[in-house]
């Protein structure tokens, strides 16, 4: 069942973005060459009456691509010039490469309103669901019950801010906790994690956790959809900045083998947590697309911002080949990450 659903989240995260890509370059008059879901040899394919583009599932469900004209560093001379890429207009191509973005984003925001509106709306600020004793948290007089306010004076909206500020906080020093208490008075709490080996890893542990309040009710849906959307985004924008400010190391990070195994713990949770999963990949999908790296949707959304900077295109070969380079060192990354999945497995 881990299979299945691992291919039936990817399969289907991946179409949504590549759906968006196409129906935009359809309407757009671009020459589509083919719409795969997955990579490497195709295992089935078809064609519509009437229409160029080749449908066709891969072997590998850990990608997938829209084949359009013009992206080719040689152009295509059998495609007429007004059906590439490069000849439409500047919005015409600017939605086409934002659409795949867009319609992850749209994807997210529908399953967890699905999600609120039938499990209802778990509670997302950090209040304390249980203060365990014999760990800091406890022994320094943090309770159940307790909202936390800030951690070293930055302000914690969500239980993500929470988890990722102290992802990133230097285990070795005192961190502050100014938390809300049950009474409506204000306290801050100085804590040292406590330092735990576990299966040879060391772990450092503050020893909370959040509460498993749920709410519901349609007003409270829309405000965990958009909250919960908008605090994954924030949560990913840090990643990539201290990845970037080497905060955070490349170890950290989790290709198609470790997805795998956060997919079979969310199987044994329930149909909740894979929905849940779907919809945090999805946000996953759309943002990382929009780094404004060679080979990804943020690359070519780059380059058209230059075009219009300049006020003249830029040459497609030179463009279509740093994506090429683009698109290898992305390779070479995900086998890099790959080789981590499974040493930690």
């Amino acid at each position: 069942m881990t299979l299945i659903y691992f291919i039936l989240i990817l399969g289907v995260t991946i179409f949504v973005h590549e759906l968006g890509h196409f129906i935009f370059a359809k309407r757009a008059g671009i020459y589509v060459y083919e719409f795969s879901l997955g990579m490497g040899p195709k295992i089935f394919s078809f064609n519509r009456k009437d229409d160029e583009t080749v449908y066709s599932i891969r072997l590998f469900p850990l990608g997938g691509f829209v084949q359009m004209a013009g992206e080719e560093i040689t152009p295509d001379e059998e495609i007429p010039e007004e059906k590439r890429m490069q000849s439409k207009t500047w919005v015409e191509r600017f939605l086409t490469i934002v659409a795949g973005c867009i319609s992850n984003f749209i994807f997210a925001l529908i399953l967890l309103f699905v999600v609120g509106l039938i499990y209802g709306s778990p509670e997302l600020k950090p209040y304390i669901g249980e203060s365990l004793k014999n760990y800091p948290a406890y022994e320094v007089g943090i309770e159940d019950g307790d909202l936390i306010l800030s951690i070293n004076g930055e302000n914690m909206s969500t239980s993500d801010d929470v988890l990722m500020k102290l992802e990133l906080l230097d285990k070795e020093k005192t961190a502050s906790f100014k938390v809300e208490k049950k009474d409506g008075t204000i306290k801050t709490y100085d804590l040292n994690p406590k330092k735990e080996t576990i299966d040879g890893v060391e772990q450092y542990k503050f020893g909370f956790t959040f509460t498993d309040k749920v709410n519901y009710g349609l007003g409270e849906t829309l405000k965990f959809t958009f909250t919960k959307f908008a605090s994954t985004v924030k949560s990913m924008f840090q990643v990539i900045t201290n990845l970037i400010t080497g905060n955070l190391g490349l170890d950290r990070l989790s290709g198609p083998v470790g997805i795998y195994g956060i997919v079979g713990e969310g199987v044994k949770a329930g149909f909740e947590n894979v929905l849940f999963l779907t919809a945090f990949l999805s946000i996953n999908v759309g943002f990382v697309n929009l780094l404004p790296f060679p080979a990804f949707d943020g690359g070519r959304l780059l380059f058209l911002v230059i075009e219009k900077i300049k006020g003249s295109k830029v040459d497609s070969k030179f463009e279509n080949i740093l994506h090429a380079i683009g698109f290898a060192l992305l390779i070479i990354l995900m086998i890099y990450i790959t080789i981590q999945d499974i040493s930690r497995l």
